[in-house]
């Protein structure tokens, strides 16, 4: 059965963060709170955890679009093929926020993610999520954790996500409520950019 942690956003504690990173690196998978939904997430340089979150999705590694949650831009160059200024610009008024940016990956994408033309990044608006990152040292991959009921979309409640997800994930983190709209997400990785879904951020970034 999972752990259940809560950790406080305006001062995320040092020794929680410790014990999920260490539930991370040994594949272990987390729920954790972002500044729009819940994420499910694990290790992105972890084959196992990849291919376990795969399979709750019902859906085949290859052609999961999942995200990367960064602590900052620093970490765009690693996964990232080199931006022009005009995007470098969208990027920097709109992060951290709740957008996810399709970006023209680079070579050094982690091995499960190599015949990737693409990657979504995300940096939340949520010192949980971006503590949880830098402690990590590097990305982890993410997805939203839907809810199967017709009106809400999403579960905002820790306590339900955690009666849900408890015998599926290591660790469900309280994080407080959460938002029940997920990221705006556009593709910068063309001429033009793209809007692909409107959801919490707004357009005038663009």
């Amino acid at each position: 059965m999972a752990e259940f942690l809560k950790i406080y956003e305006d001062n995320p504690s040092q020794a929680q963060l410790d014990k999920v990173v260490a539930i991370l690196r040994k594949g272990g998978l987390v729920i954790y709170p972002t500044d729009t939904v819940y994420g499910l997430g694990c290790d992105i340089t972890n084959s196992k955890a990849l291919e376990k979150i795969a399979r709750i999705k019902g859906i085949k590694l290859a052609k999961a679009n999942w995200s990367f949650i960064c602590h900052d831009l620093s970490n765009l160059s690693d996964y990232v093929r080199q931006i022009d200024t005009r995007t470098f610009k969208v990027l920097k008024r709109a992060l951290p926020g709740p957008y996810t940016f399709i970006l023209p990956g680079n070579n050094n994408l982690p091995k499960d993610f190599k015949k990737r033309k693409t990657v979504g990044i995300r940096v939340p608006e949520n010192r949980i999520a971006q503590e949880l990152v830098a402690t990590l040292g590097n990305p982890i991959v993410s997805t939203s954790i839907r809810d199967d009921d017709d009106i809400l979309e999403y579960t905002t409640d820790p306590e339900l996500i955690f009666e849900k997800w408890q015998n599926l994930v290591d660790v469900v983190i309280d994080g407080g409520y959460g938002d029940n709209t997920a990221s705006t997400v556009i593709d910068l990785s063309g001429d033009e950019p793209e809007v692909v879904r409107e959801g919490k951020g707004s357009l005038d970034i663009l």
